[in-house]
């Protein structure tokens, strides 16, 4: 892994992203959404993670996170990442109406094949882009992007509308996930 995808400061604030692989809209039902609510939950009770935005598109996650005391950010992300696999990777296959499952299991089954780390298949990218957050013009400029992403894709009109996301918190309202404010 190239050293730029280090996450060297975990309990500092970082930008994280990290998508499915070839892109595919894998999370384009809320059900395998509400899979990542649940794991980030998950995470932020039992591992330390530490929230404060984020949006769940079809195909990526945004956050903004980072560890609480002695817990490691990397292990954090990895141990998400692990278990929303193989969480997602069921759903879809146990999911009687999903019309695209058999092209995106034949995707997914492919790149594990490919990536000697995997066993049976692959869903996200190994990469998470991390970049941290020193400066708080960076922290603003990654908030607005985060939270404009559903609005650049076209889904909703204004960014608090998109319950897959924290802007709704950030405009006064209580989302479906709780988070830290910056």
């Amino acid at each position: 892994m190239p050293s730029k995808y280090i996450i060297n400061n975990p309990q500092s604030l970082h930008f994280i992203t990290f998508s499915t692989v070839q892109w595919v809209d894998a999370l384009s039902r809320p059900s395998y959404k509400d899979i990542i609510i649940e794991s980030l939950r998950y995470c932020q009770k039992n591992k330390g993670l530490m929230l404060y935005a984020y949006v769940i598109m079809n195909n990526h996650v945004h956050l903004i996170a980072s560890a609480k005391g002695n817990y490691n950010l990397s292990n954090i992300l990895r141990d998400l990442k692990k278990h929303t696999s193989k969480k997602l990777f069921e759903a879809i296959q146990n999911n009687i109406q999903e019309s695209r499952k058999s092209w995106m299991m034949w995707i997914f089954k492919s790149a594990g094949k490919a990536n000697s780390n995997n066993k049976y298949h692959q869903l996200w990218q190994h990469d998470n882009h991390p970049i941290e957050l020193s400066s708080n013009h960076l922290i603003q400029q990654k908030l607005d992007y985060i939270h404009r992403n559903p609005v650049k894709a076209g889904i909703v009109y204004e960014p608090h509308h998109y319950i897959y996301s924290s802007a709704f918190d950030y405009a006064g309202g209580t989302g479906i996930l709780e988070i830290d404010f910056l």
